[in-house]
């Protein structure tokens, strides 16, 4: 954790780091990995919410826990900007982090693949395998997808290739 803000480093010691190594084929092991993220995420949403810094939604998709959807915003110039925010959990979790994607801002930013999965590769991949199995789906987005919004949307905005849903709306009414 050399090198980053207080703030971040405040905020991860807050997140539990979960202990069961275990991915969606492992039966039972993986309904007790299932029970530690669901713990860390209300841990880490209830913080947010705290200090006023809520950003995100997400539930599981499906009974087995393999796939999550929900919503994510960024405020930007007093501005709410919300995208749909969605993500497999591969079969070699938690070794590999799940792979976060925001399908609407597909191919408007180099740092995303195809599918509108965001670009983690070179900060985030290594934190991640560094500590496995401790981090989970809360560390994720923590540590992935809440600094790529916070890198990327403002640029995005600035440059005009996304719209504030208010503009969009003006625009399509003249």
């Amino acid at each position: 954790m050399e090198g980053w803000d207080p703030n971040t480093k405040s905020t991860l010691t807050q997140i539990p780091l979960l202990t069961t190594k275990a991915g969606p084929r492992d039966g039972a092991a993986w309904t007790q990995r299932l029970k530690e993220e669901y713990k860390a995420l209300i841990a880490y949403t209830q913080m947010n919410k705290s200090n006023d810094n809520d950003w995100f939604r997400i539930s599981a998709a499906n009974p087995e826990g393999t796939r999550w959807t929900g919503k994510c915003w960024y405020v930007h110039n007093l501005l709410k900007y919300e995208f749909d925010l969605q993500f497999d959990i591969p079969v070699t979790y938690p070794a590999t982090a799940p792979e976060l994607e925001l399908p609407e801002l597909d191919g408007k930013t180099q740092k995303m693949y195809r599918g509108g999965k965001i670009c983690l590769t070179v900060h985030f991949k290594p934190l991640w395998a560094k500590n496995c199995p401790r981090f989970g789906i809360a560390h994720a987005l923590c540590l992935g997808l809440a600094p790529w919004l916070a890198a990327e949307i403002p640029i995005l905005v600035d440059s005009g290739m996304i719209k504030h849903k208010d503009d969009a709306a003006s625009s399509n009414k003249s």
